[in-house]
């Protein structure tokens, strides 16, 4: 029984490459902050309540800017706070009672305390930091510390 050309791929001709290696790394990448965000719920010791909110974190010639997803999160229920090179962020979001749960027929939004500590990769001027907070995201731009220059020097040796 002969397949014809093309194999198993009904229109013919040779199928798109497939590489198994993408699929892996996707997988990895998943589980790792899975595992991640496990580790952090069960070392914190946080109540069952907690969430995490998603954070990204990029880094420019001067700053280190992270934007934090805190819809519903009222500003004022929010706080930061950075020790050497790491950066807490605390808040919480409160769970509006304008309805009585026998009402919902569905609650898929998380609510309570959430905090989250990030490590980042250079020292930080505290007093520079700003932040914007806008359509329930919450952007933090820290500056680097100004570092002794790195390059050669000449030294006259007596």
């Amino acid at each position: 029984m002969s397949q014809g050309k093309g194999g198993n791929n009904p229109k013919g001709g040779i199928p798109p490459k497939w590489n198994p290696f993408m699929d892996l790394l996707f997988l990895q990448g998943r589980a790792g902050r899975l595992f991640d965000d496990l580790m952090q719920r069960s070392c914190a010791g946080v109540s069952a309540g907690a969430w995490f909110p998603p954070v990204d974190i990029y880094e420019t010639d001067g700053y280190i800017v992270l934007k934090a997803e805190l819809p519903g999160v009222d500003n004022r229920h929010v706080s930061i706070e950075v020790d050497g090179n790491v950066l807490t962020l605390k808040g919480e979001r409160r769970f509006e009672k304008t309805l009585s749960e026998e009402n919902y027929h569905r609650m898929e939004r998380f609510y309570g305390i959430f905090q989250r500590s990030f490590s980042l990769s250079n020292a930080v001027d505290k007093i520079g930091m700003k932040t914007q907070f806008k359509d329930g995201v919450l952007k933090i731009t820290v500056p680097k510390a100004h570092e002794a220059r790195h390059g050669a020097i000449k030294v006259k040796v007596s």
